[in-house]
């Protein structure tokens, strides 16, 4: 019978599979993974995200927003995957590769980032149960207006531990990227 539990193996399959993509990644973009580049990042997705909340608003009263909302969608992947990468993906690294210190920070910034999705779903939430109460409004635009809302939320709550890592994280020391050189 095993010792370890499923759990157990899965942790240890996380964290083995983290490391090894770590590996692969830690040589890219080696320039962007300066502290003001990486805020750089965060500020490009910060503008990202307000553009998409408020093509989301945009989108009940004209069909173009929905337009401007995909463009946002696809300027976000490429920022997002760059700050990952630069970041090294600290905020959703197993718990098995990271120091005490790391996993601190990285669960204050989940943390934060729950809380601030809890608070954002609920614009969607009521907008969509208040609003389909009323005959005088576009129950389909209030909908897909609704839908984007929530959208642009769980993106945002889910990459905001990451933001806020990358924002607070200082440079790494020269010995340690020359080590990895």
């Amino acid at each position: 019978m095993p010792s370890t539990t499923l759990v157990d193996r899965y942790e240890d399959f996380r964290t083995q599979r983290f490391l090894r993509r770590e590996a692969q990644t830690s040589a890219w973009l080696p320039n962007w993974r300066t502290r003001s580049r990486r805020r750089l990042l965060v500020v490009a997705l910060t503008v990202i995200f307000a553009g998409m909340f408020a093509t989301t608003v945009g989108s009940y009263f004209s069909k173009f927003s929905t337009l401007a909302w995909v463009v946002l969608l696809l300027l976000f992947l490429p920022v997002w995957t760059t700050l990952q990468i630069v970041s090294s993906r600290q905020s959703d690294a197993p718990r098995y590769a990271l120091d005490e210190r790391e996993i601190a920070e990285r669960n204050s910034a989940r943390s934060i980032g729950l809380t601030v999705l809890q608070w954002l779903m609920l614009l969607p939430i009521f907008a969509l149960t208040w609003g389909a109460g009323f005959d005088g409004i576009d129950h389909r635009a209030l909908a897909y207006a609704g839908g984007g809302t929530a959208l642009a939320a769980l993106l945002l709550g889910g990459c905001l531990p990451a933001m806020i890592l990358a924002w607070t994280t200082p440079d790494p020391d020269t010995d340690d990227h020359e080590e990895h050189s």
